[in-house]
């Protein structure tokens, strides 16, 4: 029988459920448990593909194409959980798949309810995780605050969930704020309570407390938790501020919280002390002995979650060099505005990031001109690739105007385009391309020598591609087509030579990339930076 373990979070939103499901998968998997983690999303989208950055942050992509919730990203940094379309679940799809029997009859014309059809199918997308995954733990993350009336559905499963496969395999987890009151000097328990309260009037009584603050927890308050939450002391967890999300691991063992949850499971794993994530990881994320400064080029960097996955890539590809990455985040519309010298001069290295519409695409082109002719380290991804074929096109190949049909669909040189057979289509869902591709490196060129092999897979989320029309064009300038997907002879990687490293990806690296395995890529695009001198 799997072990259920269900994450709630109360009092206010952005506590991060996510890294710590992602944390605690982590120091079971070091116990020498199987884990895979899911999330359960109150929001009615069916997922967050035609979401707005600024809405929702980050669509994180899975190996099978799905387009994902941003935590799904930290359950694979942290775990080796492979993540699939089925560890996502939202309201919209669940209700979709309700309101879909019902039509076609599944339900023998019963009258249709929250409880227990739409629990039921909750229910069931669990079980499934389970099941396809065969993982001996599940942790479930079940989005939004304790108290909306969003997630009810989702934690009245969760409850049902204890009466179906029993106690000893469901575990119950409370991510809660104790907010420090600096005023009166006084960390406050009510907010917690008032959360627990909330939960159990639900039916649910939380096993674990986890207690986000950012002032460390005397004895006393942890009783009073304890007492009033109806909590065991010692499942009162703090979890506080720290410099580095890959030490909640560390922050969780110190407290023995895998012991807590393995006892409550009548579990009997192998001794695990996380040296190796401490030392690999941890200690060099804090200590690093190098710095190097990176410009990061993008029209969401109002945003934290926006470009979540990439900004984690570049702190991997830090831990990797032993160095701290020190990112300078540049709004390209500044750049179309006022000039890419301004933004980009001291500057070891210039990333320009995926992204859709024609919002700051000139300032990015800008940006990798800069990079090209100054011959600072420079990584594209997807949007970024564009963004560099479209420059080199103008600038070097003499194809004034040439631009992407998704910015200005009667250009003169449309060197970025979408294929025949996506054209015509209204469901954006339907034009894009998804999830991972091979792709065919060749041989004695630098993705060739980042990759050290030549065949690799990598994961997609674009609707256009590069007009192979154009492509002697622009060889015959200098321009390298490194990579191709064999199956349609698409370009996946472009690459100049006679530069310390300029490289750009028609994929999205980021998504594949963990803090003790840093992505070729990034790791050396931050290698090459720390060996050029910055313009000045």
């Amino acid at each position: 029988m799997p072990k259920y373990i269900f994450v709630t979070g109360g009092v206010i939103s952005s506590l991060g459920k996510g890294i710590a499901c992602a944390s605690i998968g982590r120091i079971l998997e070091a116990r020498g448990l199987k884990v895979t983690l899911m999330k359960l999303d109150p929001y009615i989208n069916v997922d967050p593909g035609t979401m707005n950055p600024y809405q929702h942050g980050e669509v994180y992509v899975t190996e099978d194409g799905a387009e994902t919730d941003l935590d799904l990203g930290h359950y694979e940094r942290f775990t080796n959980a492979k993540i699939t379309k089925f560890n996502n679940v939202t309201t919209g799809q669940v209700y979709n798949a309700v309101i879909s029997k019902e039509r076609h009859g599944d339900y023998l014309g019963k009258t249709i309810q929250v409880i227990p059809h739409i629990t039921d199918e909750i229910k069931e997308r669990i079980k499934k995780v389970a099941k396809v995954s065969s993982a001996e733990v599940i942790i479930v993350e079940i989005g939004g605050t304790v108290g909306d009336i969003e997630s009810l559905p989702f934690l009245e499963a969760a409850r049902q969930f204890r009466l179906d496969v029993g106690y000893d395999n469901t575990l119950y987890v409370h991510l809660t704020l104790v907010p420090y009151i600096k005023v009166a000097g006084e960390i406050k328990t009510k907010p917690t309570q008032h959360s627990v309260g909330t939960l159990r009037e639900i039916g649910i009584q939380p096993d674990i407390l986890i207690c986000r603050t950012e002032k460390s927890l005397s004895n006393e308050v942890k009783e009073k938790i304890s007492l009033f939450c109806n909590i065991r002391k010692e499942a009162v967890i703090e979890a506080r501020d720290v410099d580095s999300i890959y030490q909640i691991p560390l922050v969780f063992k110190s407290q023995i919280l895998d012991e807590i949850i393995l006892s409550h499971f009548n579990l009997i794993c192998k001794f695990s002390d996380l040296k190796d994530w401490k030392e690999t990881v941890v200690d060099r994320a804090l200590n690093p002995k190098n710095r190097t400064k990176i410009a990061f080029v993008g029209k969401y960097i109002g945003l934290q979650d926006a470009y979540k996955s990439v900004y984690e890539s570049l702190t991997h590809a830090g831990i990797a060099n032993d160095c701290k990455v020190e990112l300078e985040k540049v709004d390209s519309e500044d750049i179309e505005k006022e000039g890419a010298d301004k933004f980009l001069r001291g500057i070891s290295g210039i990333l320009v990031p995926g992204g859709f519409g024609y919002r700051g695409i000139e300032g990015k082109i800008k940006a990798i001109r800069f990079a090209r002719e100054n011959k600072i380290p420079f990584l594209g991804l997807c949007l970024g690739m564009q963004c560099a074929v479209i420059e080199f096109s103008r600038n070097v190949c003499d194809l004034k105007g040439a631009n992407s049909t998704e910015f200005k669909a009667k250009t003169k040189y449309p060197v970025i385009s979408l294929l025949e057979e996506q054209e015509g289509i209204s469901d954006l869902g339907g034009t894009m391309r998804l999830g991972a591709c091979p792709c065919r490196i060749k041989k004695k060129t630098l993705a060739y020598k980042v990759y050290g092999k030549g065949l690799i897979q990598e994961r997609h989320r674009h609707r256009y591609e590069f007009n192979n029309k154009y492509k002697k064009k622009l060889e015959k300038k200098g321009m390298v087509f490194s990579g191709i997907y064999p199956k349609q002879n698409l370009a996946e990687i472009i690459e100049l030579k006679d530069h310390p490293y300029f490289i750009a990806v028609q994929f999205h690296p980021e998504f594949k990339s963990k803090p003790d395995r840093s992505h070729p890529l990034f790791k050396e695009f931050i290698k090459a930076a720390l060996t050029v001198k910055a313009i000045r």
